[in-house]
């Protein structure tokens, strides 16, 4: 599920389930979180690019697998957030196509976000009747702003790449042809510098945020325990797999009615 090359000092991580556009089960989370930690504990690899297979990073969560009775993950979505906060190399989001869900939310714990021209970023989280999550709720703040950040997560609009760079998430926009041949040229440039310093200099970043990252994830968790399921959240999914737009208020006079 996650294609390993190396590039020199460089190591790519792929996410690779292109039928589905590279949505997260929990069977991708484990293989990226595993795939973090191999590049960690590799004394070769000075940092990581992470990319996707085809015409998606990722579309997010998997929705068509939520209620399916499967093996717990051993990593999940939790496992994937606790690796990313504690990540001793740098990390290159290279944004390939559309980033959905997790696909944004994510780029808040890397250390920097190149998008392909045409790619576009978008978190549903409003839409789908549920809260933001990764630490999104602080990391979009830092990054965009406050306004900006409260229009992107409420409104679930679409960010294209230059309104991403535009806004900060994105620290780069390249063409779609050679993207990621330009993204490895730009690592190449950090992987010249002495890895020891790369891993000082991110700890020292890192250091005064970790504390706040664990916190609002805390936050969001158990906000999710409060709209995942919800009469809203219900709705959202039917509509989804009914291929038609979601009804919030009449979800909620139905919950109310039933009491």
């Amino acid at each position: 599920m996650v294609e390993v090359t190396d590039h020199g000092a460089i190591r790519v991580l792929t996410l690779n389930r292109e039928p589905q556009l590279n949505a997260f089960n929990g069977g991708l989370f484990d293989a990226l979180v595993e795939g973090l930690q191999a590049a960690a504990a590799d004394g070769t690899v000075s940092l990581v690019v992470l990319t996707g297979k085809g015409r998606a990073f990722t579309a997010g969560a998997d929705l068509t697998e939520m209620g399916q009775k499967s093996a717990p993950p051993k990593h999940g979505f939790p496992g994937l957030l606790e690796c990313l906060v504690d990540y001793p190399k740098p990390i290159i989001a290279a944004i390939n196509g559309v980033a959905v869900g997790v696909g944004g939310t994510i780029c808040g714990l890397v250390d920097m976000v190149f998008m392909a021209e045409s790619a576009k970023m978008r978190c549903p989280f409003a839409a789908l009747g549920i809260n933001p999550e990764a630490a999104s709720s602080l990391t979009f703040q830092q990054i965009m702003g406050p306004q900006r950040a409260a229009w992107f997560l409420y409104s679930a609009e679409t960010l294209s790449a230059q309104e991403a760079k535009a806004t900060g998430i994105a620290l780069d926009v390249f063409p779609d042809e050679g993207f990621l041949e330009t993204v490895l040229a730009k690592a190449e440039i950090l992987a010249r510098q002495a890895p020891n310093s790369l891993q000082e200099t991110k700890a020292l970043m890192m250091a005064p945020k970790k504390a706040a990252f664990r916190e609002i994830i805390a936050l969001e968790n158990e906000a999710l325990t409060r709209t995942v399921g919800s009469p809203e959240n219900r709705e959202a999914i039917a509509a989804f797999t009914e291929k038609r737009s979601p009804d919030f208020t009449a979800a909620r006079l139905r919950a109310a009615q039933n009491g």
